[in-house]
C-alpha cells in the first residue's frame, strides 16, 4: 500500500445538517463571527469562510438544511445508516492539490473503492467523494488552478 502518490494537506470543510437552519446560520454568522460566502436565504446550504485553507480551497463550514440530501454518495452505494437526515454529519472534506486528484481516482480504482466526482462551478472546486467504513461521506477536494 505504499504506492499511494497523494497526500491530504488540510481540512477543507466541515458540513453539518441542521434542524433549525435559520438559527444555525444566525449563530455562526452573528455569535461566532464567520463570514458568509453565499446567500443562505436563496440556498439550502450556507457556506461560511473559516480560513484561506490550502491550495486555493477555502476552509469552510457548510450548514445544510436538514431535508437536503448530500452530494457525493458513491455510485451504487446504499444510503448508510447515520448519514441521512437524522444525522448531524453530512460529510468531511479534506484538501489536497488539484494535480493529485487523478492519483486519488487511480488509487480508489486500484482498491476497488466506489467514488463520485463533482465540480462546483461557482468556486472552481472539484470533489472526489467516497464512503468510509462506517458509511460517512469523505470528500477529497481541490481548487481548479485555472478557475477565476
Amino acid at each position: 500500500m505504499d504506492n499511494r502518490i497523494f497526500q491530504v494537506r488540510a481540512l477543507g470543510e466541515i458540513a453539518i445538517r441542521c434542524v433549525d437552519y435559520e438559527a444555525m446560520v444566525a449563530f455562526y454568522r452573528d455569535v461566532i463571527g464567520l463570514s458568509l460566502m453565499n446567500d443562505p436565504d436563496d440556498n439550502p446550504i450556507a457556506f461560511f469562510r473559516i480560513s484561506e485553507g490550502f491550495g486555493g480551497h477555502t476552509a469552510v463550514l457548510a450548514l445544510f438544511r436538514h431535508d437536503v440530501e448530500g452530494a457525493g454518495r458513491a455510485h451504487g452505494s446504499p444510503k448508510p445508516p447515520g448519514t441521512g437526515p437524522a444525522s448531524s454529519l453530512h460529510h468531511l472534506a479534506l484538501s489536497l492539490p488539484w494535480d493529485e486528484q487523478d492519483a486519488v481516482m487511480a488509487w480508489y480504482e486500484h482498491l476497488g473503492c466506489a467514488y463520485d466526482v463533482e465540480y462546483f462551478d461557482w468556486v472552481g472546486w472539484r470533489g472526489i467523494f467516497t464512503l468510509d467504513p462506517d458509511g460517512n461521506t469523505i470528500e477529497l477536494v481541490a481548487k481548479d488552478p485555472d478557475h477565476r
